[in-house]
């Protein structure tokens, strides 16, 4: 597998883990960078979520995540709307390293198909599907 010319480069959020699940899908072949990588560590633990969505969006960058409750946070919600960030979360949030990276994996042909989208968006990623989430 290789990254699909149509799929922008992914940011990665701290929940998924600075090494494991990047390192999987680094092996799938998709082109990535993480908090970590971006900010530095300890850096990264202190970046405001707000601000590296901002960040992600400004580099035309898909973000990758684990909490789909980001969608009610308000200034996190604002942002993704504001700066038209495209996100897809994991639905599970209690998955180990390899189960994480195979959702992505697993559904990469509609993530790729969604970011044909322009944003705000963000997306559910279950086993074998996506579902989009409702920002409202």
């Amino acid at each position: 597998m290789s990254h699909p010319a149509e799929l922008p480069e992914l940011f990665l959020d701290r929940s998924l883990g600075r090494i494991k699940v990047p390192q999987l899908l680094r092996d799938a072949g998709l082109r990535l960078i993480t908090l970590a990588e971006h900010y530095g560590i300890p850096e990264d633990e202190e970046i405001p979520d707000e601000q590296w969505l901002r960040l992600a969006s400004s580099q035309n960058r898909i973000v990758f995540m684990k909490d789909k409750r980001i969608r009610y946070n308000p200034r996190e919600r604002h942002v993704v709307e504001a700066f038209a960030v495209r996100c897809f979360c994991l639905a599970s949030q209690q998955l180990p390293a390899d189960e994480m990276a195979a959702r992505f994996l697993n559904n990469l042909d509609a993530i790729t198909q969604a970011c044909q989208e322009d944003g705000p968006f963000i997306f559910a990623v279950y086993k074998t599907r996506i579902e989009r989430l409702s920002l409202s």
